[in-house]
């Protein structure tokens, strides 16, 4: 059976096979996911083709986030065998669409600031996901070798001082107690919900890579964003509201930053292979935001070693060399 085959006797199965079908605009996966009309219903349909996807941990942080008093979208009918999920339809409204017709936002990262502070609370957060070790961070920042840097300088420094200066900053960052960490906490992945209150307005999206790990990655995440700036102003809100949830996180800014520059050491990586492998070269425009935020967290104190190797291997003033979109 070939795939429009299979979704279309997926959809026939669930009573939505005379829908009208909206696709969406692709993202960095292989997923597309197309709005579905029925007079006045809607449904959201997920195409996750095996092997490239796998819709079961989808499945499960979205019955994991609503258990603990989130907003996930509901699944109505599952497929994973074929990858093909219909789901709870959450509209437009992303934080991402609302800032850019003028919405607030303060107000926008304040709620998502509650959000996460709630799901953070709670001491089940994280209970049945596998941690996200050191290793995996640091493999995901391998990427920036294999990709980035192969594509600006032509060549990659040794892997083992790269490897060993990662661990290094790594290390207090991952000592401390963990929480459950939805990894691409950002505002292109949350939707404001207004038939909702509290932090149940905050709509969570493209959470299916979730694991445990660092409290601090997601806020990194939030207030670090690889696709926009965000304000000074708003980002210290952040920090501040988060600081009177948590008043025990001392080393919040040196995690942040930590967090931040292993996040965006591997998006480099990540968004290079999206151009050069995978054919979106839309990504590249955010380069140079995300070497900025890369050389600010790199002047951190605790990031030394870190930033000792970009001396050696990468550039002298530590700006990556600029790559032609």
């Amino acid at each position: 059976m070939n795939r429009e085959s299979a979704v279309s006797a997926f959809l026939a199965e669930a009573g939505w096979g005379d829908a009208r079908r909206e696709p969406l605009a692709g993202d960095a996966s292989f997923r597309r996911y197309v709005r579905l009309r029925r007079d006045a219903e809607t449904a959201m349909l997920m195409d996750a083709p095996p092997p490239e996807e796998d819709v079961r941990p989808f499945v499960a942080v979205a019955a994991h986030l609503t258990r603990l008093g989130l907003s996930a979208p509901q699944v109505f009918r599952a497929d994973p065998a074929q990858g093909l999920l219909l789901l709870e339809d959450f509209g437009d409204d992303t934080f991402t669409r609302l800032l850019e017709d003028g919405g607030s936002e303060h107000a926008l990262y304040m709620l998502a600031t509650d959000a996460l502070v709630a799901m953070q609370r709670r001491p089940d957060a994280a209970d049945g996901f596998p941690a996200f070790g050191e290793d995996r961070f640091v493999a995901g920042a391998e990427l920036f070798l294999d990709w980035y840097l192969t594509a600006a300088i032509g060549q990659t420094p040794g892997r083992e001082g790269f490897r060993a200066a990662i661990r290094q900053v790594l290390a207090p960052a991952l000592a401390g107690p963990g929480t459950l960490m939805l990894r691409d906490f950002h505002v292109d992945n949350l939707i404001r919900l207004d038939a909702r209150s509290g932090v149940a307005a905050c709509g969570l999206l493209d959470f299916q890579d979730a694991a445990g790990g660092p409290p601090a990655y997601d806020l990194a995440s939030l207030i670090e964003d690889a696709r926009r700036d965000v304000d000074e102003s708003v980002r210290a809100a952040v920090l501040a509201r988060y600081r009177a949830a948590f008043p025990g996180a001392a080393e919040l800014e040196r995690d942040i930053a930590v967090l931040g520059a292993q996040r965006h050491i591997r998006v480099l990586g990540t968004f290079m292979r999206l151009a050069r492998r995978d054919g979106k070269p839309g990504y590249m425009r955010h380069l140079p935001r995300i070497r900025r935020m890369l050389e600010r967290n790199l002047a951190h104190p605790a990031l030394e070693p870190l930033a000792a190797w970009f001396r050696g291997n990468v550039a002298a003033d530590l700006r990556i060399p600029p790559v032609a979109e």
